[in-house]
Formats: structure tokens, sequence, C-alpha cells
């Protein structure tokens, strides 16, 4: 399995940040270094099974993103860690999820952009809501109408071009930013068909109300393609869960709001690093 590394000499006696990819099973080359945040972490980047670097597997479900939490433990052994610190967008976090349900003694924490909520929570969408307020626009008209007719699966290449004519649901505006970035980062049919060829055990919502580690949702006020209000009702399943919703944003945060998405980030890691140095501190 292949990771890419973001700055990787800088350390600050804190472990790195391991950031998972959406799509899913998108290139993770579409999140840059997080609006700068490789600039304050070593970021480790995985290519997650059947992507980029990494191979998939004959087997499906083991690219699912229920076993891929094998992987990332088996990345945490590697690296040398005791608990990891996971940054997740998209359909990244049910990965991160996964992991913490399976391996709550490595996590020290989690960051979810944007995440997909709906098999955690049980607050109706309001996506449609979202969708609504945005029709009008020529390019974002056509992407609903793309997202609603549904993808061809017929093989790789058309799968990528019908996630591209979809894309402008992706962003709360579709500047010249955003179409540059919607470009980034090829879809693998295969391995997105793997990643959610296996279910979830039923008391996937048990295993994260007890889950100890601090947990940040950040959620897009815009967001089509998850609603807003699950991602908020998202949050409150995670004991020590919070949320910071960014106005003017959809699934891109780091791309569309950048600012404002660092302030978020960093106040957590700020508080999460204090943490992390207060038992060293004490001892």
């Amino acid at each position: 399995m292949h990771y890419d590394e973001i700055h990787p000499g800088r350390s600050r006696n804190l472990p790195p940040v391991i950031v998972l990819a959406g799509g899913a099973a998108r290139h993770p080359s579409y999140l840059g270094d997080l609006a700068g945040l490789g600039s304050r972490y070593r970021l480790i980047v995985p290519h997650l099974r059947g992507v980029g670097r990494s191979p998939g597997s004959p087997v499906a479900e083991v690219g699912s993103f229920w076993r891929q939490a094998e992987d990332l433990e088996r990345l945490r052994e590697h690296l040398g860690l005791d608990r990891v610190l996971l940054v997740g967008h998209s359909a990244g976090t049910r990965l991160a999820i996964a992991y913490a349900a399976q391996f709550a003694r490595g996590l020290a924490g989690m960051v979810l952009i944007t995440p997909p909520a709906g098999y955690l929570v049980d607050t109706p969408s309001d996506a449609n809501e979202v969708i609504a307020r945005r029709r009008g626009e020529p390019a974002f008209d056509a992407a609903v109408a793309a997202s609603e007719a549904g993808p061809d699966l017929s093989n790789d290449d058309v799968f990528h071009a019908w996630q591209q004519r979809a894309a402008p649901m992706g962003y709360a505006a579709w500047g010249a930013a955003e179409q540059a970035h919607a470009m980034i980062g090829r879809w693998d049919l295969a391995a997105a068909k793997a990643y959610f060829s296996v279910e979830p055990p039923g008391d996937l919502a048990a295993r994260v109300g007890a889950l100890a580690a601090p947990v940040l949702v950040i959620a897009g006020a815009d967001d089509c393609l998850t609603g807003l209000e699950p991602v908020k009702a998202l949050a409150t399943r995670f004991p020590a869960g919070r949320v910071e919703v960014i106005a003017r944003c959809g699934h891109y945060p780091w791309l569309e709001q950048p600012s404002t998405f660092r302030h978020a980030i960093d106040a957590f890691l700020d508080e999460w690093e204090s943490a992390e140095k207060e038992p060293r501190a004490n001892s």
C-alpha cells in the first residue's frame, strides 16, 4: 500500500496527521495540502485500495471502508505511532469512523469534513432544500440532472466523466477555482464498488457513542451532497464531538472558504495539542 507524505520533515514532537480522501475511490491529489495544513503538520495521505499507486484486491470486501480500517491499523504500526489523528473528507469519513469503531485504543482524535451522515443518524436530510436554493444556474441544474440520472458504470472513463458532469453540485459557487479543482483526481470504478461492498455492523452507532476521543465535524452550510442537518446531528453522536458550520460553502471547505476552514481546524488542533502535552507536563 502506498502513501504520500506532505512536509515529511515536520514533526514538532507531535504525531503526523493521516488524511483520508473521499470520492469514494478518488485519487487524493484533489485534497492538496488542505489549505496549508501541511505547513503545520506532517501529513500522511494513503492511496486507498485500488486507487492511485495502491493495488486493489481480488476480494471486493477487502477494499470496503469497513475492512480498510485494518489497513489503517497496519499503517499506524508501520509509522510507530501509539495513536493516530485522522482527518477524513466525505466518503473518507466512513473509513475514519470504521477505524474508530474497531480500533478505538489507537485513535487520538478525528476531523470529519463534510461527512455523509444518513447511515448513522435519523435526522431527515435537507439536501433538497439546499438544492432548491441553487436552482436556476445552468451548470448547477445540469449537474443535478446528471446526478439524478445516476452514474454510468460501463468503465472507468465514463464513470469519471459522470462524476465531472455532476461536479458543480459539490460547490456553493461554480467559478474558475472550483472548475479547476473539479478536474483534479480521477475516480476508480472498481475501487468505488468495493468500498461499499460491506455493510457496517448494526451496533455501529453504539460503538460511536462510546468513543472517548475528541471529534470535530466540519459542515458546509450549502452542501448539496450531504445536506446540513444530518451532518450537524452526526456531531452529537460522539461524546466529545462538536460541529463547525461554514457559511457560503459546499462540499470542499478548504478550497471554498480556506481561512474559515483553517480557523476551525486549527482551533481544534490547538486544544488537541494541549491535551496531548498535558500528561507529559505532569509526569
